[in-house]
């Protein structure tokens, strides 16, 4: 029997849910300081990307190149950062934040810097209207 697919407390706290992918669940980061997004693979039990099968593994590479892409063009940054750490939550979760020079803690990793500033309605709202059309290179 295979066991249920669960989203760590971590990551159901900081995240908003925003679209199942082929293999991964896509959250938002709510901290309106980046555009920040969260990969989840759909898979219990799995800490680092090694561990996934090697067919997840290319799903996963798919998925990641496809959101990278579609979010330098929805946001229009200057930098690309995409981190899997896993030091503090272990489910294997990779991160996607659209940098820009300039923003407030640019060139230094985002982690630890500033307090998570939530979105209001009205910017979720605006960030679903305009991401979310755009993904549909990824589920088809």
């Amino acid at each position: 029997m295979t066991e249920a697919f669960e989203l760590h407390a971590d990551l159901q706290r900081d995240g908003i849910d925003l679209i199942d992918l082929p293999l991964c669940k896509l959250l938002l980061c709510n901290d309106r300081n980046y555009p920040w997004f969260i990969m989840v693979p759909r898979r219990q039990n799995v800490k680092d990307i090694h561990e996934l099968s090697w067919q997840d593994q290319q799903q996963f590479l798919n998925e990641s190149s496809t959101l990278s892409e579609i979010l330098m063009q929805c946001f229009n940054g200057d930098k690309m950062n995409v981190a899997a750490l896993g030091n503090v939550t272990p489910q294997l979760h990779i991160h996607h934040i659209v940098r820009f020079i300039g923003d407030p803690v640019w060139p230094k990793p985002i982690w630890g810097q500033l307090p998570l500033k939530p979105y209001s309605d009205a910017e979720l709202v605006n960030i679903k209207q305009k991401l979310l059309p755009m993904l549909d290179k990824i589920i088809s």
